[in-house]
């Protein structure tokens, strides 16, 4: 990660849904290997699963939508 060591696993889920993103219901977008370098994509989707928030895969892109209202996938 751009030189330096890895940080926690509470420490990388603390910055990732501290985004300003998170807190006005946005969208909040990771790179797939890194998630899975830096805590493991089933701790990621538990996380996610937990705040009742919605994560889409998108190539090599994770997409989390960051809110709980309903989904309507248009096309």
């Amino acid at each position: 990660m751009h030189g330096h060591a890895p940080s926690s696993p509470e420490h990388w889920l603390a910055q990732v849904f501290a985004a300003q993103a998170v807190r006005k219901g946005g969208i909040v977008r990771r790179n797939v290997c890194w998630v899975d370098r830096e805590i493991g994509r089933e701790r990621f989707e538990n996380e996610v699963r937990k705040r009742g928030f919605r994560l889409i895969q998108s190539g090599p892109q994770f997409i989390v939508i960051c809110n709980t209202a309903p989904l309507r996938l248009i096309c």
